[in-house]
């Protein structure tokens, strides 16, 4: 992949998008395309291929798709399914039609067996049924890893590369409080709390279930490393995380800690929590390709709560 090779980000303002999008400029990628929402529906099948074929990019990350946390995925299983189907079936056979060199495509943990072996490996996929409280979008993101094995299978050669990444978090997130994952969720419920002087804030479940975070700059990166990674053959998909999990209870102490809310957290047990642990096995990703998460999480959580002040 060179300065000039067109790539196009899909979802360019979204979460993953963003930062690829942030780390693609610093690195001085010149050729980069990108179509806000309203000048490209993806779920429209004839305007992505009219897209492809009128930019021709050469490399592909998508980054584009509906995502929730718990309430938005048990409020709206059929959007969150066909939206994501939709999207990752025009988006990859207009790569695959277009003849695009590499194209990133993102994975959920959530696809992996809610009773997996911890850490998780890749190959524990498809070895049991996901939580059920997230099965829509997670058989949605299996069906995008496999339309990018098959496509691979087909051609012969490994253009399409389904990566995993955990829990990942930081600027442009998503911090509505019915549709934001844990993370986003909690910052801004302590961060209300603190701004409205309360003693007590509630938040769902016991706090004991524990979740691997990952910075949205981390992925970015792994996504460079795979557009330019020479070689091709690869085991796919792959996972991508800190390699360290924590409880709910950690984080929201330590999200408590930065923003500066002295008060009680206090559990509503009647309310649901997901999987019990979803830690990633991230030894392949730096056994072949170098990679390994850069960003703690404490010092990335002051940096995305710094942005969140600024822009929510």
């Amino acid at each position: 992949m060179e300065k000039a090779s067109s790539i196009y980000v899909a979802g360019h303002t979204g979460l993953i998008g963003s930062a690829v999008l942030r780390l693609l400029k610093k690195m001085g990628f010149k050729n980069i395309i990108v179509a806000p929402h309203d000048q490209l529906e993806l779920i429209d099948s004839i305007a992505v291929e009219q897209f492809f074929r009128k930019y021709s990019p050469q490399y592909v990350v998508l980054a584009a798709g509906r995502v929730g946390g718990i309430l938005e995925n048990s409020m709206y299983p059929a959007e969150m399914i066909t939206s994501n189907l939709s999207i990752q079936l025009n988006v990859l056979r207009a790569a695959f039609h277009a003849g695009v060199r590499k194209t990133i495509f993102f994975g959920s943990s959530c696809m992996y067996p809610r009773d997996s072996v911890q850490p998780m490996p890749e190959a524990a996929l498809l070895n049991g049924v996901p939580e059920q409280s997230s099965l829509s979008y997670a058989v949605a993101k299996l069906a995008g890893v496999q339309m990018c094995l098959a496509f691979n299978q087909q051609l012969g050669e490994q253009r399409f590369i389904p990566i995993i990444p955990n829990s990942v978090y930081g600027p442009n997130d998503n911090f509505d409080l019915t549709s934001a994952h844990v993370l986003a969720a909690l910052l801004r419920r302590i961060h209300e709390a603190h701004q409205a002087g309360l003693d007590r804030v509630t938040l769902w479940g016991t706090g004991k279930p524990r979740r691997e975070f990952i910075h949205a700059d981390d992925v970015a990166r792994a996504c460079l490393v795979l557009l330019s990674h020479g070689k091709s053959e690869l085991h796919l998909p792959l996972n991508f995380g800190l390699g360290v999990d924590y409880s709910i209870g950690e984080l929201s102490e330590i999200i408590s800690e930065i923003v500066g809310f002295k008060g009680q957290i206090e559990w509503d047990h009647s309310k649901p929590e997901g999987a019990s642990r979803k830690l990633l096995d991230c030894r392949r990703a730096r056994e072949e390709l170098g990679w390994s998460a850069s960003v703690p999480l404490f010092d990335g959580l002051v940096s995305t709560y710094s942005w969140f002040k600024l822009n929510k």
